[in-house]
């Protein structure tokens, strides 16, 4: 068994959480901020789709928009950036499947909030950008770390974008999902059940964090209810 594939996962997962979770909490502050209905329930149906979408769908969006003879993609190569099929699409394909996840997480955890604190911060004379450093992310922390730690998860996962645009190389973007199928493929059937067995474990270990977390934060707030 080749410790590429998870080394490769492990890097792509941390590598595309940060543009996630950044993304992802800032789009869902821009909707959550957005008083038109329409146009919150549009950009909110948008950046739930790829949750909803095969992910070989997104993946063949992103092929069409970044490949090699399309505007963008030929634009990227007269500069020397070569996307498709290289270790960055596999991160460009983690970002765009676990975005959806890292937005609904923080979207309600932004509407979970009191909007009491918010008020009472407006009539402290705080201005919207310091209500929402110093308030509104403080106090929906819990919801955000909640969806980080899913988007992490899912985008180790991925499979079907990441084959559609940055292919299966062997050293450079075959993750552990892709590393299980050219096992299987090949008719070794070992070697996939230890890559499955390391994927299950790394998942279940993120998601008893998730749960940790979530079981901890429940406690303290029935603790602090108590003592009222």
């Amino acid at each position: 068994m080749e410790f590429a594939p998870i080394l490769i996962s492990l890097r792509t997962a941390s590598v595309a959480i940060v543009f996630t979770f950044v993304i992802g909490t800032w789009l869902a502050y821009a909707v959550y901020r957005t008083k038109n209905e329409i146009v919150r329930s549009i950009a909110d149906a948008l950046l739930t789709l790829p949750l909803v979408l095969p992910p070989t769908v997104a993946g063949f969006f992103l092929l069409y928009i970044f490949g090699v003879y399309r505007p963008l993609g030929s634009l990227l190569a007269q500069i020397g950036v070569k996307l498709v099929f290289s270790w960055p699409a596999t991160v460009l394909a983690a970002v765009v499947i676990a975005l959806p996840l890292m937005y609904r997480s923080a979207k309600a955890a932004f509407t979970q909030v009191d909007p009491i604190f918010l008020q009472a911060a407006r009539t402290l004379g705080l201005s919207e950008r310091r209500i929402a450093f110093r308030v509104l992310f403080p106090l929906a922390s819990p919801g955000l770390m909640s969806g980080g730690i899913l988007a992490f998860s899912r985008g180790l996962g991925e499979f079907g974008a990441t084959a559609m645009i940055a292919g299966n190389i062997a050293g450079v973007t075959r993750t552990m999902p892709l590393a299980i199928y050219s096992s299987v493929s090949g008719g070794r059937m070992e070697e996939a059940y230890r890559y499955v067995v390391i994927l299950v474990l790394v998942s279940f270990l993120f998601v008893w964090i998730l749960n940790f977390v979530s079981d901890f934060r429940s406690k303290k707030y029935r603790l602090d209810a108590g003592r009222r």
